[in-house]
Parts: C-alpha cells; sequence; structure tokens
C-alpha cells in the first residue's frame, strides 16, 4: 500500500481506530484523511456523501459502530444494532459509488453462534443461535460481513471483513457501565484501590474464557490483511491464547494493585463459555502479536492512569458488578 495513499479510517475515535490511526502515522503513511474533527458522522448519509465526494478516499477502514459490554448490550440493544446498521450501509453505500480500491471492515467475534466448536472457523459463522445478550449487536455486525460479501459479488469490490478477537487498550471506554470486561474492571479496580474498599464484585462465574488482543497488535493486523489478503472469505484477526475471566480479573487486580477479595456472582450472565478464534489463515501469512498479556495489562493501566485519574470516580459503587464484555 502506497505511503501517499489517501486512507481513511471511519470510527477513528474507536478503540482499533484510534491505535489504527497511531500506527498508521508511526509507519508513514502521510495522507490520513477525515482524521479528527475533519471526520464525517458515519451514521449520516449527506455527511458520509460530501466527505467522500471532496476527500476521495482510496483505502477505507470501516472501525466505526458503538459497541460496549453486557450491561450496555442488554440496556441499549436498539441503539447499538440501528448505530450499526446505518454506519455499515452509509459508509459501503459511499465507497463501492466513489471507487475506493480497498475496505477492511471490523465485524464481531459476537457474530459467531453461541455454541459453535472451539476455536471458532469462518465455517461456523451462521450456523446457529448467536449468544442472546448482544444478539441485536451481533446481528448488526453479522449484516455488515454480509453486505460486503454481496458488494463484492454484485460489483466486484474489494471489501474484506475481519473478526477480530476482544480487544482491549489504550483509548477504551473505562466506564464502569458501558465499557468491555477488561476497561471496566481497571476502572472499578482503581476506583476500589483509591476508596479502600474490601472486595470487588465481577458478574459471573469467572469461569468462561475469553481471547484478548491488544489493540495496537489488532491494528498491525488491519494493516497486514489490507495489505496482504484478497480472500472472499472473513479472516479472523486474533493469535492468542485464551484467558477466564476469573485469571483476567486477577491479572487486573494485580497490575492495579487492589489487594480486596474478589468476589465472582454466579447469579450474573456469563455469556458465551468458551470464545477464541481459529487464527490460522492469518498466522500462516505469518503475522503474530507482538505484546504479551500481561505488559498490555500494564501498559492499558499506564495509559488510564495519565488520562483518568482527574475524573470524579465512577458513579457506581465499587462493590458493584463489573459489566462483563463480550
Amino acid at each position: 500500500m502506497n505511503r501517499d495513499a489517501r486512507i481513511f479510517v471511519a470510527g477513528g475515535d474507536t478503540l482499533p481506530g484510534r491505535a489504527l490511526i497511531d500506527l498508521l502515522r508511526a509507519e508513514g503513511f502521510t495522507n490520513l484523511v477525515g482524521a479528527g474533527a475533519d471526520e464525517p458522522n458515519p451514521t449520516r448519509p449527506a455527511a458520509v456523501e460530501s466527505f467522500f465526494a471532496a476527500a476521495k478516499p482510496e483505502v477505507v477502514f470501516l472501525c466505526a459502530g458503538k459497541s460496549g459490554g453486557i450491561g450496555l448490550n442488554r440496556s441499549h440493544p436498539v441503539e447499538l444494532m440501528r448505530d450499526n446498521l446505518l454506519t455499515t450501509t452509509t459508509v459501503l453505500d459511499a465507497a463501492h459509488r466513489y471507487g475506493v480500491s480497498k475496505l477492511l471492515y471490523l465485524a464481531s467475534s459476537c457474530a459467531y453462534p453461541k455454541h459453535a466448536p472451539q476455536p471458532l472457523a469462518v465455517e461456523s459463522l451462521g450456523t446457529g443461535p448467536m449468544e442472546p445478550t448482544s444478539e441485536a449487536y451481533s446481528t448488526a455486525k453479522f449484516a455488515g460481513w454480509k453486505l460486503c460479501e454481496a458488494y463484492r459479488r454484485e460489483y466486484g469490490c474489494r471489501f474484506i471483513t475481519g473478526f477480530p478477537a476482544n480487544a482491549f487498550g489504550p483509548n477504551d471506554d473505562f466506564s464502569a457501565d458501558g465499557g468491555h470486561v477488561i476497561p471496566a474492571l481497571i476502572r472499578r479496580a482503581h476506583d476500589a484501590k483509591k476508596q479502600n474498599a474490601p472486595e470487588l464484585v465481577v458478574w459471573g462465574s469467572g469461569t468462561p474464557r475469553r481471547e484478548f488482543v491488544y489493540s495496537r497488535d489488532l491494528a498491525r493486523a488491519c494493516l497486514f490483511v489490507t495489505e496482504n489478503y484478497e480472500g472472499v472469505e472473513p479472516i479472523n484477526l486474533g493469535g492468542g491464547t485464551d484467558v477466564s475471566i476469573a485469571d483476567v480479573a486477577r491479572a487486573v487486580a494485580d497490575v492495579v494493585g487492589f489487594r480486596g477479595q474478589l468476589r465472582f456472582d454466579a447469579t450474573q450472565p456469563d455469556g458465551a463459555p468458551l470464545k477464541a478464534l481459529n487464527s490460522a489463515p492469518l498466522l500462516e501469512m505469518g503475522w503474530r502479536p507482538e505484546t504479551e498479556f500481561r505488559a498490555a495489562l500494564a501498559e492499558t493501566y499506564a495509559w488510564f492512569l495519565r488520562h483518568h485519574t482527574t475524573e470524579i470516580s465512577s458513579k457506581f459503587h465499587v462493590s458493584s458488578s463489573v459489566s462483563r464484555g463480550r
């Protein structure tokens, strides 16, 4: 990919979007369009139309679309589904009509069937029902993949779809109610430490296992497949190892320095029992994650301390349940 190509990261304010912009700049890509305040609202067709007409992006990374943990999925399924459907249909339409050379759409591993064989292979997509707690959001992300596939089949668009593992890192949503499992745990563990709370309650039994990917590694994977992958099939963007939620909670508490008790509330939903990706096609192409899990947690908490320590502590009591991520 030419270093002077006009590149648009739709969703530059999202976790993967910000990591991608940072990576692209570090790699010498000098012509990022629509970054920062110049990015159009991806749910507004008129704004997206005006932007594509003026900027004429050649490569698009479609990272936009609201997301959140189990708590947000349960309380705002309409908002999450509607935002993602509008974003995808609007951006893909403009990308097709303005002749974008290549587009990577970031879907979600939530779109896999809840009880699909592990690790999750793309052949399992659409073979069974999704996890009920995130079904609205997941259906929208599934539809985004199928729409990319339809544009490719009907118009020959070079639209590819990546299904990332659970991402975390700097610029994440650290709100205790809306964040995914790792940033929500970091926020609550930090608040608990500052208030000398005796315990931190974590939703669920702690037994489910998830594969996590550091946002900077995910950005590298996105750039790698955009430059090297042309397949019709979607591709999983993982390559790490799966970790139990209990082990994640203990690792976060250790990194943060919270010395109280962790109590797992098994009356709250667990989500899927295991969610890890079969990323063999990506790994066989030569890509590997670079950041060890514990080091990524430490870097994420360091970023949180630099950017959030002046904020008022979470309005939720520190012994309330941690919102479980996807």
